[in-house]
């Protein structure tokens, strides 16, 4: 089929020598502030009409630009499953259900992608696009189920229930949430609750009427979206920055030249490790470029709204952010420097995985661990590099909590806040060792084949790697107790502790009314519960036993057995039987009577003529 979009922009791609991968991206980019300017000037009850308005500059940007039409086949796919199912599958199961076929799905095209029709760097991939949209789809079939099953509301968090959706959007809505196009290539991921609420533009309630602009042809009236253009200018402009680093970058500093081991290794091991953090710092331009520029689109369109502080009489616009570039270029820590990076991917996992995977009335455990570990490493991609920079980001999570435990109380005063004149030195100690560790670890992230990415850490020995280990033989092997309780008496807060536990110990024993309450207190420290660190998916290595992997398994069996003993397996086919019956009489009534408005089933209570069974009932 003959585009002219497509035919135009290779014939400039090919005659001005420009990247066609970046000349289309960038199209779709930057085309996104002109439409944002036409979208956030649409009457503000229009909703149809905005919906339509953003769902067709989707279709512009991947069946005209793009010219993605199997990829579009492929977006179209997991969105259509996840509306029917949600609408339809009446059931606990169903947000289960809708998570395995998404992540499935983009698990197949990444190996589609990977084995049977690699793309060449210059190519355009819709598994990009899928990514944020799996976020998205699984996002929403959670989210409606916790609003509109009344069994579990009691039982869910605050946040789950700021996310709840009570009744089910129309299917236009629900196109324009997932093909919105300022975040359709590259995020942010953001919740359903969210997008109606800037939909409906409740999200800008709190803002006084004086902020809120006039409208040109209708000046008695005022817009709800307020004015927002410098600052996403000002995003626009930090975003052609970096897109011109990283285009300019390759030229100085690249990945062949690493893997010419000949060359490279004549270098100094000081230089080589100092490479690598730079070539990781320049492979991240590019994720700055697109993740600012988009975050500026939103931000135009006033999604990136995240109220008003009537104190300072200043807007919030953080609502989407994705990226502090700031905090990950001057991160002093593992968990400082993942917090900063990818922040909504971190929230879906926390939220929509980590959270969700834990049984109902107990604390997120080992299952809930190994399961956003996976999640995380599959929605990322299939190629081993990714693989071995989790594996190792693991490692990293669980070093970065051993060193600040024992060494960085050593340069803070007895009350642990207040730094020590000297504390400059460990900062700037972690500074840099922050940077080359993850220069090094990020190195099969960027390469991705198993075999140069091995041999990239091989050209600096597997210096980290090492490293690891003596902190593992030191902090966990058979000297752990006495190298744990040197470092201590270094601490100046531990050694204040020491001497007050001992003064309590000897009143404890000496003294009857107040021993009793000491004794007690001292016996309560004793339990202290796990708390698990993760972002991306990495939990540190070391905040599960053995044991635990071995009570979550069988907890998992118990459960498995469970269900199969009560047909679960029968059940879910009768819902499933019921759901797709439920669909089959909607499609027959709307095109019985097309002129007729249809009742559109908003929740599930709307689907029973009466109630049902009580073990038929799972939601």
């Amino acid at each position: 089929m003959y585009n002219p979009i497509d035919a135009t922009l290779r014939w400039i791609s090919q005659r001005y020598g420009i990247n066609d991968f970046m000349l289309r991206y960038a199209i779709c980019l930057l085309g996104s502030f002109p439409f944002n300017a036409i979208l956030k000037r649409l009457p503000d009850r229009r909703i149809k009409l905005k919906c339509c308005y953003i769902t067709g500059v989707s279709m512009l940007y991947l069946l005209g630009v793009l010219n993605l039409y199997k990829g579009f086949q492929t977006l179209f796919i997991s969105t259509m499953f996840t509306y029917v199912i949600t609408r339809f599958y009446r059931s606990s199961f169903m947000p289960h259900l809708n998570f395995i076929f998404l992540m499935g799905h983009l698990a197949f095209n990444h190996l589609h992608a990977q084995f049977i029709n690699p793309s060449k760097s210059d190519a355009v991939d819709i598994t990009g696009s899928q990514m944020v949209l799996v976020m998205k789809l699984t996002a929403f079939a959670w989210s409606y189920y916790d609003g509109s099953c009344e069994k579990d509301k009691d039982s869910l968090t605050a946040y789950q229930k700021s996310r709840a959706i009570e009744k089910h959007p129309s299917l236009l809505e629900f196109l324009a949430y997932a093909y919105f196009y300022p975040s359709l290539l590259t995020g942010p991921s953001f919740d359903f609750a969210d997008f109606d609420s800037w939909l409906n533009c409740e999200m800008f309630h709190d803002l006084p009427e004086k902020r809120k602009p006039r409208r040109r042809l209708h000046p008695g009236q005022r817009r709800q979206i307020p004015k927002n253009g410098r600052l996403a200018l000002w995003k626009v402009i930090q975003g052609l920055g970096w897109m011109y680093l990283s285009a300019v970058a390759p030229k100085y500093i690249s990945v062949d030249y690493m893997l010419d081991f000949e060359k490279f290794n004549q270098r100094s091991f000081f230089y080589r490790i100092n490479y690598m953090y730079f070539l990781g710092m320049t492979f991240r331009f590019k994720y700055y470029a697109a993740w600012t520029i988009a975050e500026a689109s939103c931000i135009l369109c006033g999604l990136g709204y995240n109220g008003y502080d009537p104190k300072t009489q200043t807007i919030k616009w953080n609502r989407v952010q994705n990226i502090d570039i700031y905090s990950v270029e001057m991160a002093q820590s593992t968990r400082e420097l993942l917090e900063a990076w990818n922040m909504n991917t971190n929230k879906w996992l926390k939220n929509y995985v980590y959270l969700r995977v834990a049984k109902k009335g107990k604390k997120p455990g080992f299952r809930s661990t190994l399961f956003t570990f996976l999640t995380s490493a599959f929605w990322h991609g299939t190629r081993p590099g990714y693989y071995l920079t989790f594996a190792t980001g693991a490692l990293y999570q669980t070093c970065g909590k051993i060193y600040r435990r024992n060494f960085r109380p050593m340069f803070m005063a007895e009350d642990g806040v207040t730094p020590l004149p000297y504390k400059w030195i460990y900062d700037a100690i972690c500074f840099y060792v922050i940077k080359v560790a993850f220069g090094f670890m990020v190195q099969p992230f960027i390469i991705l084949d198993l075999k140069k990415s091995l041999q990239a850490w091989s050209s600096v020995y597997f210096y980290i790697h090492i490293g690891i280990a003596i902190t593992f033989f030191l902090f966990k092997g058979p000297y752990a107790k006495q190298v744990i309780k040197f470092c201590k008496s270094k601490q100046p807060k531990e050694r204040s502790i020491i001497k007050q536990k001992k003064l309590e110990q000897e009143i404890a024993t000496s003294s009857a009314s107040l021993g009793g309450i000491l004794s007690e207190k001292l016996a309560y420290e004793k339990k202290h519960p796990k708390e698990v660190e993760m972002n991306l998916g990495i939990p540190a290595i070391d905040s599960y036993e053995m044991s635990d992997a071995k009570e979550a398994w069988e907890e998992f069996r118990n459960d498995y057995n469970n269900w199969r003993e009560k047909n679960g397996l029968e059940i879910e086919e009768e819902n499933l039987a019921i759901a797709f019956n439920k669909f089959k009489e909607e499609l027959r009534s709307a095109s019985a009577d097309s002129t007729t408005e249809v009742k559109r089933r908003m929740s599930f209570s709307d689907y029973l003529s009466k109630p049902a069974p009580e073990s038929k009932d799972h939601s």
